[in-house]
Formats: structure tokens, sequence, C-alpha cells
């Protein structure tokens, strides 16, 4: 990548740099640099090890790519560009700082362990060349830290943070601010270079489609949203987490939105964001360690681990949900939960293993819900009730009592009977090649008490 420039200027420059909040609607660190008639100088810093590193995926990269045109599109309506740069993330920063020989960084504040270390980093070489920097809130509806319980420190139950969540007054979403255009900004050349790998899920990034699919979900369908939500078959989710995930929009604007409404169970469902993004920021670790350590020692398995990423168990919900996250990058949250109970109950495997999988392929693959959710269904997380396991069988015939989602995904059972398609006989998968179950359901579930009950007198 190369990026060419050049900037006159007579008023006072400040950088806005984004991260996770590729938006011009309701974002804090662009509102604040663009008062006192300052030029504003957007940037957003290509991190190698975004695209290059042990977690990084395809599917959120090209997403990523989507969401910077939108967002530049976004800009240049109020008169500037963005500037794309690539390299050491902090080091990128300050050069461009410099290049335009801004007085001010704006940028919002985050909450992992790789941003803390970044924001560390920047804070050391604005310290060394005299240049202020401002830290925003624009991930969360309540930031973290902002409410605690009685003994501080975090919330560890939900019910309670969303209580007090509902009660603690919110700030006002903001409007897209007026940005005084540069006298003359003239970029020759910004472009991502070396995007050399393909996509076919459905999802396009970007601020103006995003916020097409809020406007479309608030008007049409999230009336519907506390009756449906678990209906595999029916397009009852918002489909907004990717865009959430990016900050092409403003999840407080969502909950402002919902609490308006009053859509009580899709409010709910945002505050879990918050929920877990203050257990991150108080216990960065989080992201990788048992929250709750419950002192399990997980089997090793490659064959159950391999049959589960492939979506070939035997077990036809499973199978539906992991090949919709292979086809889609995208997975209900219903069988998210499934299919992570049945690598953590049924098979005992590491909640590690399906997390780095979920975010190998997700679009939507946030840090904290994703891993943190994880652990909600493994038992080392949040839930009050450790051992819960989800049956398989009992979750299809509840939410998808007539397999048309499994029928969507798993294509060799696209013509089993309704009352086959749950648990199809031997018989059957063999005639139409599904395979067998690859464990008993029943008999992997009391081992799993065993060894829970046996840890526990240990």
């Amino acid at each position: 990548m190369k990026i060419f420039l050049m900037w006159s200027y007579m008023k006072s420059t400040a950088v806005v740099v984004f991260t996770r909040d590729l938006r011009v609607h309701d974002n804090p660190a662009l509102v604040a640099a663009s008062q006192q008639n300052k030029w504003v100088a957007p940037l957003f810093v290509l991190d190698p090890k975004l695209i290059n590193g042990p977690q990084s995926s395809a599917n959120r990269s090209i997403f990523l790519y989507e969401s910077l045109a939108g967002l530049n599109e976004s800009l240049e309506h109020l008169g500037t560009r963005l500037i794309i740069s690539q390299g050491v993330w902090a080091d990128e920063v300050m050069k461009f700082t410099a290049a335009v020989e801004a007085t001010e960084i704006h940028m919002a504040m985050d909450y992992s362990r790789y941003a803390k270390e970044r924001l560390r980093l920047l804070e050391i070489t604005c310290q060394d060349n005299k240049v202020k920097l401002f830290l925003h809130d624009s991930h969360s509806v309540v930031p973290p830290g902002k409410i605690q319980p009685g003994g501080g420190n975090e919330y560890k139950i939900f019910t309670p943070y969303y209580k007090k969540w509902l009660a603690e007054p919110w700030r006002p979403v903001l409007e897209v601010p007026t940005l005084a255009p540069p006298s003359q900004l003239n970029i020759i050349k910004s472009e991502i270079s070396n995007l050399d790998f393909q996509s076919n899920v459905e999802f396009k990034g970007g601020e103006s489609i995003g916020r097409s699919r809020m406007e479309y979900w608030f008007k049409h369908a999230v009336q519907k949203y506390e009756e449906t939500r678990d209906d595999l078959s029916t397009p009852a989710t918002s489909l907004l987490s990717p865009y959430l995930h990016f900050g092409s929009l403003s999840l407080l604007e969502l909950a402002t939105k919902a609490k308006t409404n009053g859509s009580d169970a899709y409010l709910r469902q945002l505050c879990w964001r918050d929920f877990y993004l203050q257990i991150l920021a108080e216990h960065p670790d989080s992201g990788s360690s048992d929250y709750r350590d419950r002192g399990d020692n997980w089997t090793i398995n490659s064959d159950y681990l391999e049959a589960w990423k492939t979506g070939t168990t035997g077990y036809p919900i499973v199978d539906a949900g992991m090949r919709q996250l292979l086809a889609e990058g995208f997975m209900h949250n219903r069988t998210r939960m499934v299919t992570a109970s049945f690598l953590t109950k049924d098979l005992y495997l590491d909640w590690r293993l399906g997390a780095s999988h979920f975010r190998n392929w997700l679009i939507d693959g946030d840090l904290a819900s994703n891993q943190l959710g994880w652990q909600w269904v493994a038992g080392t997380g949040t839930d009050t009730n450790p051992n819960r396991i989800f049956s398989p069988q009992r979750q299809s015939e509840r939410f998808d009592p007539a397999g048309e989602y499994i029928r969507k995904y798993v294509h060799e059972l696209k013509t089993t009977p309704t009352d086959l398609i749950h648990n199809p006989p031997s018989k059957w998968r063999t005639q139409i090649g599904y395979p067998e179950p690859i464990v008993n359901h029943k008999i992997m579930v009391e081992r799993y008490q065993k060894n829970k009950l046996r840890n526990k007198q240990e």
C-alpha cells in the first residue's frame, strides 16, 4: 500500500483514528474532533495482525474492506475522505499526525488485550511528540466500569447488571457533525493491496447498508422478535451483529430505538454485548482463559473436532448450524448455543477450540461476545447453571419442528420426512449417505456428569 497526499491548512488539525467505529452517525470521536472549527483528518490503520493473525478471518476481512469503503463514502458526503495506511499501528498513526501537523488525536476506547497494548504504545508516542490524545466511549451503551456491583469490579450475573443498565442515564445519540472541509486534500492513491481471497457470504459491509437494515428491522420486524427469535426456519433476527462489531452501526443508537419502541426482548439481547464487554475490560485474559475455573480436564480427540467443524456429527441440528457457519459466515444464535453445548458437553472438548473456529469464520466474530458466549455454554463463564446441557434432538424438535432449517443446510436430508428428520434411522442414513451419530448423547451426558462429580469431589 502506498499513500500520497497533499494537505494545506490554516487552522489547527485534529486526527480521528477509526478502529471499530466505522461510521459518521453517533461517533463521539468524530464529533469531538470537529468541534472548535478544526480541520478533521480521518485515518484508518490496517494492522497486518488483523489480516494475518491467528484469529484472522477472510469473511471478516472482506466485510472490513467493504465497511471502510462505506465509511469513506459517508465522509465524502461531509467534504473529506478516509485515509488508509498499513503497517505498525502506533507508528502509522504518528506518521500521519506529523504529516498533517495535527495537535490532537481522537479515537474510541477499546478493551481487548490487543487494543490496550495498541493504546499504550500510542500514548507513549503522543507524549514524546507533545500531541494530545483524547479517548471516547463509542462501542457500548454504558461504558465498562461505569456501573459496578456493591463490591466493585464487574457484574458477574446478567440480570442485576441488566437492571442497573436500564436505570443508568444514557448519553444522547449524536448527530452527524458538520466538518470544516480542508482547503486542499488531494488523495492521489490510497488502496488496500493483496486482496487475494473471496467470500460467498451474503452480508455486505458499510454504514449505509447497515442503516438500511436497521431501519427495515425497526419498521417491519422487531415487533415479532420476542415471539419468533428462536424459530430457526424464520428470518426473525435482526442480522445486525456484523455492523455492530465493526461499528458501522452504533449500539447506543440501536438500544435507544429499541427502548423507545418498547422492544424489551431485543433490548435485553443488546445488553448482553455491554455485559460481556465489561467483563473483558476487567479481565482481558477471559478471551483465552476460563473466567471461572471449573476444573475441567478436556478430552483430546481430533476426529470428534473435525466432524464438528465440518458438520458431519450425525446430529442434524448440529450439522445444520455448522454448515450454515461455513456457507454464510454467520449462525443463528440458538444453534450457536446448541453446537457449543455439543462440543463442550457431549464431546467434552475445550471451549477454546470451538471459539477459535467460530472466530475464523464468523463475520461478527466479536472477541467479548464470542469468547464469553462460549464460556457461558461451556460452564466456565457467567451461567448460573454451569452444567446446563442442550439436547440436540429436543432443540431441533422445539425450534425447527418441520425441519426446514435442517433441510436448508444439510442437503443429504433434503428429502427426509419430517417425522424422521430430527433423528433419522440407520437405514435411512445409509440410503441417503448421512453419517451415524459420532457419539450417543445419553451416554456422553452421563459421562460428563460423572466427570463433573469426580472433579467436585477432588
